[in-house]
């Protein structure tokens, strides 16, 4: 066999190749959001944490800069065709980009909450399971849908039309059959949902007396009342109670009908189905508290009890592969249903069988699959586990699951605070996978607050030195060596470490929870102490949600504050969010004696020409669309005659522009004091979001800053025991000692507060720390430990213990 010589070019074999010269991006000239004109370069291969206060300019160069850009270079190499069915992105607001490599986007928001959405469908685990039990399951009943609870069964027989030709039209019997897996009860949902009637009205009374309960429908109101009265359907002056059976339909469920009310044509339609479309369709967390509550109160969902909460029909729960249904398999804790696919592809003991090769691949894929579950710390999850019930922080990590063992290199992941939600025994776990994805050959960009995380950078970019327009400019790029010595905010705070209280605060009762088995807990007992500081804490899955959120008792006096996104759209900012722009507009009225609605840009006042956008959107098809500042308003959104009305000096586009701080003391004192605003104003500024301006739209906010502002919110509910959901997610480590000051004034002013947290600076801080575990899951769901944090920290008898010991130099 012949080889290949020389050709003499050994001399130049040692020079570098031109392309090993690439190995930065380079970033010139960003000015997104509030970046004031950043250059930077980012080393290629290597992990590169961004820090900073919250609000300093982290996500708006690394999401809203790089990852936004590539994203829109990448879409560009499609056909015309393809990309008129893409979202449309425009170019960032930068010089240069150089350097950019294909971006994996690992966000934080949450997955979508649509009650047919699980960790198994929201990942490839379920397909693989529904062709591993069309294969293999006993009896045999269809192709993998039929064991998909997404998928109805259809039977349809008739006739049907086959054309070929003018003369050779006939009609022909035809049938047609999808065996589907869903549950017709529950329709794949594995919850029914009952409404109360006895919310909805008094039926002792008519309802010419007043009958109904449901909040602003009040009697002089013909689209809510009067259509009822007036419908002749009924007879408003008999009570409800007395309806006879077809009255009683016509009430509750007729169809919509064509009505005549006084004049005015309207449509009746029965109030199960009125209701449904008028408060249930709506996200219950955009509505007002009053309206929340009610809801809540008229609602109730219980397990389907046809297929037992399974989702699936009795046919796919019936074929069974060694005793174990599909719905058994997504029912298992994932680590249980890893070792019981390991067992499949593994030959019997009791025979000669050589386990199932004709699907060998397929257990393959699915057993690799499972294995990245566990690995990542999700063990504990289960296939059927609603999708929409998952933190901020698992949903994130199943995300990341399809990137373990992905065969691709030379890509740029980009990670939003990857620790959220995540147990100081379980971060180096996460630090590990970082670091593997990393030494694949992969460029990793990570934005968190984390000392454990920003650790293990080979490159720190520390953003700020504020937050708002007092950031968006580099205060440091280098080791983590250099960030520890440099004098900046995040460098002072790093090694920060909180000391334990001398002493707690005495309880002034107790909130009894006795049996709790809400998902994993065992049968828990436990007093939460009253008039304190109580942290509740344990690793990612032991059962804090399932102690604090399903077995709390319900009371008017709980408020809580979870980790459910804010939503809004671009014309949504904190000041129509909080409700402060309320008083404002009346207070704008008053002084100027016209109707609170000209100063909405929503509403009357709105500039006719964007609508009260203060842009114009110009679409150009598969194009980016491009929004210019509308020419008549100049952004500002209003009608120029509105902006001549005018409060303590200012018209209402620049009370918008102020920042927090800046209103709050301009309604504080002269012409514009406004208590009802300087109430809001002044919550706003306790969790710390004093340098947002009040008509920021709320789709620029963070993650953290959005939590933040639904705190702020809430803290205005008369509540006595406030609950809150890891409000350090997004903190800088400068802020969480104002966090921990709002938490002090809290209960000082006679309110207890319940955090579920991880954070070692809380827990050093609690008057009282009860802990699960002591693993996730099955291994978890028991109290491990109660007492003060000086107890937990010298018994050190639980992973919590020895974490918050190593934290506080015990």
């Amino acid at each position: 066999m012949s080889k290949a010589t020389g050709t003499g070019t050994g001399a130049r074999s040692s020079a570098p190749h031109g392309a090993d010269s690439h190995d930065v991006i380079r970033v010139h000239g960003a000015r997104e959001n509030n970046l004031k004109d950043v250059s930077i370069e980012i080393p290629k291969r290597r992990l590169t944490v961004f820090t900073g206060v919250s609000g300093s300019g982290k996500s708006s160069l690394v999401f809203n800069t790089i990852a936004a850009e590539s994203q829109r270079l990448i879409n560009e190499t499609y056909s015309s065709f393809v990309q008129g069915f893409m979202p449309t992105l425009a170019r960032p607001e930068v010089d240069v980009l150089d350097g950019l490599t294909t971006v994996i986007t690992v966000d934080q928001q949450r997955m979508g909450a649509d009650p047919r959405s699980t960790v198994g469908t929201a990942t490839d685990a379920n397909a693989m399971l529904r062709i591993l039990f069309s294969r293999l399951g006993k009896p045999y009943i269809g192709p993998p849908s039929a064991y998909s609870f997404n998928t109805a069964t259809v039977r349809a027989s008739g006739g049907i039309t086959v054309e070929r030709g003018a003369a050779k039209t006939k009609t022909v019997k035809a049938t047609y059959n999808r065996t589907g897996g869903m549950c017709t009860h529950c329709e794949g949902r594995g919850k029914v949902s009952d409404i109360d009637l006895t919310q909805l009205y008094d039926d002792s009374k008519s309802i010419a007396e007043g009958a109904f309960t449901i909040p602003g429908w009040k009697s002089d109101n013909v689209w809510t009342v009067g259509i009822y009265a007036e419908s002749g359907f009924l007879d408003p002056n008999k009570p409800i109670r007395r309806y006879t059976k077809k009255e009683m339909q016509d009430f509750l469920y007729r169809e919509p009908t064509k009505v005549k009310v006084n004049g005015v044509n309207l449509t009746y339609e029965g109030l199960i189905p009125k209701i449904q479309k008028s408060f249930l369709s709506k996200d219950k967390e955009a509505m007002q508290p009053h309206i929340r509550a009610f809801v809540e109160r008229a609602v109730t969902f219980t397990t389907c009890p046809e297929c037992d909460g399974t989702r699936l029909s009795e046919g796919a729960r019936s074929s069974k592969i060694k005793r174990i249904s599909i719905a058994d398999a997504c029912a298992m804790e994932i680590r249980d249903l890893a070792e019981w696919v390991r067992g499949l592809k593994e030959p019997s003991p009791s025979s000669s069988s050589r386990g199932y090769p004709m699907v060998a691949p397929l257990l393959a894929a699915l057993q690799q699959s499972l294995d990245s579950f566990v690995e990542i710390g999700l063990g504990y999850l289960a296939l059927d586990r609603p999708a929409g019930s998952l933190s901020g922080g698992e949903a994130q990590r199943v995300k990341m699951i399809r990137h373990l063992g992905s065969a691709l290199t030379d890509v740029t992941y980009v990670f939003d605070e990857p620790t959220i939600g995540l147990h100081p025994h379980d971060i180096q776990r996460m630090n590990d996978l970082l670091l593997r994805l990393r030494d694949k050959g992969n460029t990793v960009l990570v934005v968190e607050h984390k000392p454990e995380a920003i650790a293990i950078a080979d490159h720190v970019v520390d953003l700020g030195p504020g937050a708002g327009t007092a950031g968006g400019t580099v205060c440091f790029e280098g080791t983590v060596e250099g960030l520890r010595a440099g004098d900046t905010i995040t460098g002072r705070h790093l090694d920060d470490r909180a000391a334990l209280k001398e002493t707690v605060r005495e309880p002034s009762g107790a909130l009894e929870i006795r049996g709790a088995t809400a998902n994993n807990l065992r049968d828990v007992d436990v007093d939460i102490p009253l008039g304190a500081l109580v942290v509740i804490t344990g690793v990612a899955g032991s059962g804090k949600s399932s102690l604090v959120h399903g077995s709390i008792p319900a009371r008017e006096q709980v408020v809580s504050v979870d980790q459910t996104p804010i939503r809004g759209s671009r014309r949504s900012n904190p000041a129509t969010y909080t409700g402060l722009l309320d008083p404002i507009r009346k207070a704008f009225a008053k002084v100027n004696g016209v109707k609170p609605a000209l100063f909405s840009a929503n509403s009357e006042g709105a500039c006719p020409t964007c609508n009260g956008a203060g842009v114009i959107y110009t679409d150009l098809a598969m194009m980016a669309g491009v929004a210019t500042p509308c020419e008549d308003c100049e952004g500002k959104r209003f009608q120029a005659e509105v902006l001549e009305y005018r409060l303590g000096g200012r018209d209402i586009s620049e009370v918008l522009a102020m920042s927090v701080d800046e209103a709050e003391e301009f309604f504080g004192a002269g012409e514009a004091h406004t208590p009802a605003a300087h109430k809001i104003l002044d919550r706003l500024a306790d969790v710390g979001l004093g340098y947002l301006t009040l008509g920021q739209p709320l789709t620029t906010l963070s993650g953290g800053e959005r939590q933040r502002l639904k705190l702020a919110t809430h803290m205005s509910e008369k509540g006595g025991v406030y609950v809150l959901d890891e409000p350090t997610t997004g903190l800088h480590l400068a802020d969480v000692e104002h966090l921990l000051g709002l938490l002090d004034r809290l209960v000082d002013s006679g309110k207890s507060v319940i955090v579920i947290e991880h954070h070692q600076a809380v827990m050093a801080h609690a008057d009282w720390i009860i802990d699960l575990g002591p693993g996730a899951g099955h291994d978890g769901g028991k109290v491990v430990f109660e007492g003060t944090p000086a107890d937990l920290v010298a018994k050190r008898s639980t992973l919590t213990g020895e974490h918050l010991a190593a934290y506080v130099g015990a």
